[in-house]
């Protein structure tokens, strides 16, 4: 499925979980909530080929998933409260996927946080970057 482009996909950094993004991460999403029960844990662990495989996914999404290229699977489609249970699987709590995903380590991320979250400044539009 090929996203029609959208005004805020120039956010830097984010990919919008919009209705287009839902239909294509579909099977991803499904798939990563599957890893909420030990049943779906264990199928993982035991043949994780043989476990993606139960869901429709592109190869592309199956790649991102054995790569644990956080912000690719949310780009295809992931929902980042489903793409976490993938996380918390490899035993991974979600303020290190969000710094890892944000390029960070564990304590920039939280620091940056608490003092209040990512300066807006230069990083409202990819196209801003341009003119710099």
């Amino acid at each position: 499925m090929t996203r029609k482009a959208k005004e805020y996909d120039d956010i830097p950094g984010t990919f919008v979980f919009d209705a287009d993004r839902s239909r294509q991460g579909y099977w991803l999403n499904q798939f990563c909530i599957s890893l909420s029960k030990e049943e779906g844990r264990q199928a993982f662990r035991d043949d994780p080929e043989k476990a993606m495989s139960k869901f429709k996914m592109t190869e592309e999404q199956k790649q991102a998933i054995r790569d644990r290229d956080w912000n690719r699977l949310l780009e295809l489609g992931g929902n980042i409260y489903y793409t976490s249970k993938l996380g918390a699987f490899d035993g991974i709590v979600f303020q290190d996927l969000a710094a890892m995903m944000s390029g960070m380590s564990r304590d920039d991320y939280r620091k940056m946080m608490v003092d209040g979250g990512r300066s807006p400044e230069g990083n409202r539009y990819k196209s801003e970057w341009e003119k710099k």
